[in-house]
């Protein structure tokens, strides 16, 4: 999800809600701690210098029951940070600590916006030699669509 997606979003809502991939809801008094703007610059494995950026909403609990965070104040605090920091309308990426900091990419079902696992990737799969998977095919089922093609005396080979 980008920054302008979560904004309309939000103008929509009540109440705000977060949903961890394993379904259980992040408490309801958490706290939108930081919206920042994270960049990555780094070589891949092929060689390639890449430069990445996402938009970065850290949430945290408290024991703090008194206090929600309402749509109208996390556009705000949104409004805020790419005013100062220049979000754009980047990708978003949320950081929420479980049993350990997780980092999550961001979906919205209509009434909850869900944590979803990031999954890592091979940025030069050609370059390192990462074999991608093929499908097998039996020889015996391939169809010849071109008569006398390599016959011994077609001069093909």
């Amino acid at each position: 999800m980008k920054i302008e997606e979560i904004k309309e979003y939000l103008r929509n809502l009540n109440t705000i809600a977060f949903q961890l991939p394993d379904g259980n809801m992040v408490p309801s008094h958490f706290h939108v701690t930081e919206v920042g703007k994270v960049t990555k610059h780094f070589i891949d494995c092929g060689g390639t210098v890449r430069n990445e950026a996402v938009a970065n909403f850290q949430l945290w609990e408290a024991n703090d029951y008194n206090h929600r965070l309402h749509p109208e104040k996390l556009i705000h605090i949104i409004e805020l940070s790419d005013k100062i920091l220049n979000l754009e309308n980047l990708e978003i990426e949320v950081e929420y600590q479980g049993l350990t900091i997780g980092k999550y990419d961001l979906d919205f079902d209509g009434i909850n916006f869900l944590l979803t696992t990031k999954q890592t990737n091979c940025l030069a799969k050609d370059a390192c030699d990462v074999s991608i998977k093929k499908s097998k095919v039996k020889l015996s089922n391939i169809v010849n669509t071109t008569s006398n093609c390599c016959a011994p005396a077609s001069n093909c080979c």
